[in-house]
């Protein structure tokens, strides 16, 4: 193994770079201690200056020797650990996209054994069978082959995915995603789901997409997510081509569509090696047909058939509680399969609708007396909302009113039609909500405002607190030191990455975490040494310990991470990360002579300036105290948990697409019987 970069190899570099430290700090403490005597000749002082560049040059000449022998090594050790790291990441996301799946589902095991078929024409289709189903135990049996061993079978691996709104094109992504992750070998990639709408397709290559979700929504540091990446570990799931480009004239989809064009030309270059890049792709039909003729090349397209009237009463009989409220509506299915209301429930989403409507109670039978499918839709909207309240745990106590109210404030910030500061018109319309950059909604400029008016005052407050400990001078000086602090906070902070030590050290980042203290440490005491010798050995050592442990919990806690990054966690992250900051600057400060006062005045400043995404939401729920509850995360994971909302990552999203449209709406709830 000593040559392909073994233990003991390792070990021979570590104490080759000991021993290199060791010199250094003595040479520099040596050089420092001849140079504070004072009295020296020119000669002598050239002379310590020479010790001090001969000894960096040795250094620089271990660190190419150690570089060299790394190079030949790297990108075999770089593709082992990969392979480790997928394994994290393939558990990631089961359990997320896992629980989006139960959302997804009712939090029922009764599934639709959706049908596919296979799309002829195309431009180069890659090799498939011609027919799947969702599940194995469809009408065929064996001989049809459910959605994953049909992706298995299709020769390049790439498939698109089409269908009608609601037909049930996410459900079929996770489905395939979560069974290719259960049947997943040690070498094959792991599948991951990114909404379409949040590639920045001017600024973003595919790869750097991948590498961003792995970053945002699992809490993987960009360098490794960018080997997982390299190394081809990640399958892309690319979920919702026709959310990337606002609709035409009367909702229809528009030709030109750029942003889902440069898409389909960044799909169509994406390679592996020398073949086609694996990847799934999900669309609307019409939207996908309108590219033609540019189109996914090297894959295979297979549309969602609509729910046949066999399959929806079976459903619907799987789901119900109480079979004789069901009778009439089941009966009719059965007996006009082909009619208005069986085509109005052909889809997933529609039966789920009338599943959780009348879960609970109600007669289903009233859908038979509706004309249009216009209306059984309003019907059955109008009653989703207060009847996910009767049946979900509800232990805040919201009202069916709140939730409605909440949700149709939240919808406007996806709105495309301008409405909203900051989204202009002609924008495509957006499907996640993420709490840090929710706070155009209250207003720009009177978010940016209020925010720099408190952190000012914050400032001022802490400052006046110190003069009058008599640890600084003039007050008028001290005011005017404020105005920088909220000059900063105009800018759009986004929250910072930053793991939490005290979970990563539970796991595997111990030694990485104290090798960087280490460093850290070595680091600024020999600093203090050559700059601040004269400030006392008592403030060098403060302001060594202080920096080097700040170090080393930024720096060295980087290994991958055990759970996916949760919804909330940039707001609790960057709260942290604010607190560190703060803690750090002022344990620096008070170790080089400004006193323990003055040390936490600098800190809590330090603090205030880093925290920007926290502190800008904080502002933002105060601003929308009327119209939003103060605890919005806590309502969102409710709303997630109930049905109303799924995650995806670190966002939110709704259940679907057409409950936000119809929730943009109707800023207030219909009143029903």
């Amino acid at each position: 193994m000593t040559g392909l970069g073994g233990r003991r190899q390792r070990r021979v570099w570590l104490l080759v770079g000991v021993v290199c430290g060791v010199v250094a700090v003595v040479s520099a403490g040596y050089v420092v201690r001849q140079l504070s005597h004072g009295g020296l000749k020119a000669s002598d002082t050239a002379g310590l200056f020479a010790v001090a560049l001969a000894v960096v040059a040795g250094l620089v000449a271990v660190v190419a020797l150690w570089k060299q022998s790394q190079a030949n090594t790297a990108a075999f050790a770089d593709a082992t650990l990969a392979r480790g790291w997928a394994g994290t990441l393939a558990g990631q996301v089961q359990a997320g996209e896992g629980a989006v799946w139960r959302q997804l589902l009712g939090d029922d095991t009764e599934r639709i054994n959706l049908a596919y078929t296979l799309v002829p024409g195309g431009v180069r289709p890659a090799a498939a069978p011609t027919a799947v189903r969702l599940l194995t135990d469809g009408p065929g049996g064996s001989a049809v082959p459910d959605i994953v061993a049909y992706y298995q079978a299709t020769k390049p691996l790439r498939l698109v995915i089409t269908g009608v709104g609601g037909a049930g094109k996410t459900v079929s992504a996770l489905e395939l995603l979560l069974g290719l992750i259960e049947a997943r070998g040690e070498d094959e990639p792991v599948p991951v789901r990114i909404p379409l709408s949040r590639w920045d397709t001017e600024q973003q290559t595919l790869p750097q997409l991948l590498e961003q979700r792995l970053v945002e929504a699992y809490d993987w540091p960009r360098h490794m997510a960018a080997s997982l990446v390299r190394h081809g570990m990640v399958l892309p799931v690319l979920d919702g081509l026709d959310e990337m480009d606002p609709q035409g004239p009367g909702g229809l989809p528009d030709p030109a569509a750029p942003r889902a064009t440069a898409v389909v030309e960044a799909l169509n270059s994406y390679q592996q090696g020398r073949e086609a890049g694996a990847l799934v792709l999900t669309c609307r039909t019409a939207h996908y047909d309108a590219l033609m003729p540019q189109v996914v090349i090297d894959a295979a397209r297979i549309a969602v058939q609509p729910v046949g009237a066999a399959d929806a009463r079976g459903y619907l009989a799987g789901r119900a509680r109480d079979t004789a409220r069901w009778q009439s509506l089941t009966d009719h299915l059965a007996t006009e399969p082909g009619g208005m209301l069986a085509g109005v429930l052909s889809t997933p989403w529609r039966l789920g609708l009338v599943a959780t409507v009348y879960h609970h109670d109600g007669n289903p039978a009233e859908l038979l007396t509706l004309p249009t499918p216009d209306a059984i839709d309003e019907h059955l909207l109008a009653r989703y909302i207060p009847a996910t309240l009767r049946t979900a745990p509800n232990p805040d106590g919201y009202t069916a009113e709140e939730v409605h109210r909440w949700l149709h404030h939240l919808s406007v910030h996806l709105d495309p039609t301008g409405t909203t500061a900051g989204t202009g018109t002609g924008d495509p319309e957006g499907t996640d909500l993420l709490l840090h950059e929710l706070w155009p909604l209250a207003g720009r400029r009177r978010v940016q405002a209020t925010e720099a008016a408190l952190t000012a005052l914050a400032s001022l407050i802490v400052l006046e607190a110190a003069l009058a400990a008599d640890v600084l001078p003039m007050s008028p000086v001290v005011a005017l030191s404020t105005l920088p602090v909220a000059a900063l906070t105009v800018s759009a902070g986004r929250p910072r990455r930053w793991t939490n030590p005290l979970r990563a050290l539970r796991t595997r980042t111990r030694r990485a975490t104290v090798a960087a203290i280490t460093i850290g440490l070595t680091t600024t005491i020999t600093i203090g040494l050559i700059l601040g010798l004269m400030a006392g050995i008592t403030a060098v050592i403060t302001f060594g310990i202080a920096f080097g442990i700040a170090f080393g919990v930024t720096f060295g806690v980087t290994e991958e991470p055990v759970t996916s990054r949760g919804t909330r966690a940039a707001i609790r992250t960057d709260v942290l990360f604010g607190l560190t900051t703060g803690l750090t600057t002022g344990a620096i400060a008070a170790g080089a002579g400004a006193g323990i006062v003055s040390g936490l005045t600098f800190g809590l400043i330090a603090g205030l300036m880093v925290g920007k995404a926290s502190r800008r939401y904080l502002v933002f729920l105060i601003w929308s105290r009327t119209r939003l509850p103060f605890r919005l995360g806590g309502f969102l994971d409710w709303a997630a948990r109930t049905g109303l909302m799924r995650n995806s990552g670190a966002a939110y999203q709704y259940r679907h697409r057409e409950l936000q449209h119809w929730l943009r709406q109707h800023p207030h709830p219909p009143q029903t019987p």
